[in-house]
């Protein structure tokens, strides 16, 4: 089986935009798209893993990197640094992660050099939790280039996301008419208004021990219920928030063969 992968750089409105495409080598193109959004870690070893099965699934998969600034990462934001990052947090208790006295305590034990980093790119990767706004316009950005390339002209694009990519999936679906459909995995859901715009059909997936996501999805469903709007979604039992990453210790085999199933049955059914 032969991927063909690559980084395309493209500029759109002034602005220098990267994103990571695969597809089937000997696949005849343009290709129907699907957009893989990104976790809080950015275009990691697992979003680039996952990009890639969508690609053997017969897609044009693209995984944009939203942390790019004029199509180049910042020095806090490099790949190593992010990586250093998800190390340290691995190393701590589930709970120190966003306890900032445990989180600080664990850190003074580091060499200087690298509490210095350390909490520097941690600082940098987490405010992206309040630029969602920012991100948003790369991934409109990228829907606008994918009407053009020559892989994916005149094809539908649909749209995949964890965490807070889960969240970005849906406000591209909110706020982008382009969008064929949209998957959301444990993300951030919408409110009422932000509801109300979204013009494609949309499923999720959720771990029942997500206490804090799965707190706003009665709202979300009854919403997306009360105007009219496709939505279908699971609950894993058992399950905690990113159950879907095979690189993390809340991987849950179970609920990810599952969710796969229902998330490539759907793009079968809004993209081809």
């Amino acid at each position: 089986m032969s991927l063909k992968t690559e980084w395309v750089h493209f500029e759109q409105n002034g602005a220098k935009h990267r994103i990571y495409t695969s597809r089937m080598e000997r696949a005849k193109t343009p290709l129907p798209v699907v957009i893989v959004i990104q976790e809080i870690w950015g275009t990691d070893a697992h979003i680039l893993d996952l990009t890639d099965r969508f690609a053997k699934a017969g897609y044009l998969a693209v995984a944009p990197d939203l942390y790019a600034v004029d199509g180049k990462r910042t020095e806090s934001m490099t790949e190593d640094r992010i990586e250093q990052v998800k190390a340290f947090l691995e190393a701590l208790p589930p709970p120190a992660w966003h306890d900032p006295i445990a989180r600080e305590a664990a850190m003074e034990q580091q060499p200087e050099k690298a509490r210095k980093e350390l909490r520097a790119t941690y600082a940098d990767v987490f405010a992206n939790l309040k630029r969602l706004p920012q991100l948003l316009e790369k991934l409109q950005a990228t829907m606008t280039f994918l009407e053009g390339y020559e892989l994916s002209k005149g094809q539908k694009v649909a749209s995949t996301g964890y965490c807070i990519g889960g969240a970005l999936s849906l406000l591209l679906a909110s706020s982008d008419p382009r969008l064929a459909g949209s998957v959301v995995y444990y993300g951030h859901l919408l409110n009422q208004e932000q509801v109300a715009t979204i013009q494609c059909p949309v499923v999720g997936f959720f771990g029942e021990l997500d206490g804090k996501i799965n707190a706003h999805l009665p709202e979300f469903a009854r919403s997306m219920q009360e105007t009219g709007k496709s939505f279908s979604y699971a609950v894993y039992t058992g399950a905690h928030h990113a159950f879907f990453n095979d690189t993390r210790g809340a991987y849950h085999v179970g609920a990810s063969r599952d969710a796969w199933e229902k998330t490539m049955a759907f793009f079968n059914q809004v993209l081809v």
